[in-house]
């Protein structure tokens, strides 16, 4: 693990951090912010955050404005890559497919099979290295995302219910299955079965039987994307019928930039804290 930056902020330290990824095949990039109760030690809460299409972790880094609200909770936030990267990972023309859309899927289609594992990444080799390395309590973590993080966040919260206290999303792709996003990477990834697609698909997973205590969405209403790719309303009835509370707010003349992250980000992280701190 190699330390590739190291900046004080609000009392804390800002880190990002490079390390050979056997998941992935290749060296990964993350960054991961200790608030100053880390220097008191015992371990704090973790919120893992899951960036979108063309994102690595430096977009969240530097315009997510979450540092303040961090040092204040005292959370552990970490923004992995979006996907691996390199002159020998395969890649494709357009923003929403190969590298810096990996969709935090296991790609089981050739030529992605390789090195497309964003899955095995982010619920299992990051967590591990994060825990070995770092005062993290893995029995309190959150997770959260942005459009296609935020698909990622609600997937693995609802395949992993027993491991997250709390998951949120801002402007997530809730049903890739039927969306051009979502279709194009799962179809591409994962092959043409359908039936495949299922676990990483909120609401399908949903409609399957897969739960969590609640679930806190912000969308802005300006949002471009919000008709054809987001879909809220779809996570609206899905929750309603499967009796999940959802906190669905659609923020007026918001769009989906860092700019309506960072002006709900500290909502979110506030949400985290009160079920991550309880107990």
């Amino acid at each position: 693990m190699e330390i590739l930056s190291e900046n004080k902020s609000h009392g804390g330290r800002q880190l990002v951090v490079k390390h050979a990824s056997a998941a992935t095949g290749t060296d990964m990039i993350f960054s991961i912010f200790l608030p100053p109760q880390a220097e008191q030690g015992g371990k704090l809460p973790v919120i893992w955050y899951l960036s979108g299409l063309t994102c690595t972790h430096a977009n969240v880094t530097e315009k997510g404005e979450y540092r303040a609200g961090c040092a204040e909770l005292g959370l552990i936030f970490v923004a992995p890559d979006t996907s691996p990267r390199g002159d020998d990972v395969p890649d494709a023309e357009g923003y929403d497919f190969g590298q810096g859309a990996g969709f935090y899927v296991d790609a089981t289609e050739e030529p992605w099979a390789k090195n497309y594992r964003m899955w095995s990444y982010v619920t299992e080799e990051l967590p591990a290295l994060v825990a070995a390395r770092f005062p993290a309590d893995m029995d309190r973590q959150g997770i959260t995302g942005h459009s296609m993080g935020g698909h990622g966040a609600l997937t693995i919260a609802l395949n992993f219910p027993e491991r997250f206290r709390s998951v949120s999303a801002f402007a997530p792709i809730v049903a890739p299955s039927q969306v051009p996003w979502g279709q194009k990477a799962l179809g591409g990834y994962l092959g043409e079965d359908r039936s495949t697609w299922r676990r990483h698909d909120a609401v399908a997973l949903i409609e399957d039987g897969a739960s969590v205590d609640e679930i806190l969405v912000d969308v802005g209403d300006s949002d471009t994307f919000i008709e054809k790719e987001l879909r809220p309303e779809l996570l609206e009835r899905a929750c309603r019928e499967a009796g999940i509370p959802l906190t669905l707010r659609i923020q007026p003349g918001y769009d989906h930039s860092y700019y309506f992250i960072s002006t709900f980000m500290a909502d979110h992280l506030h949400w985290h804290a009160e079920r991550l701190l309880e107990g």
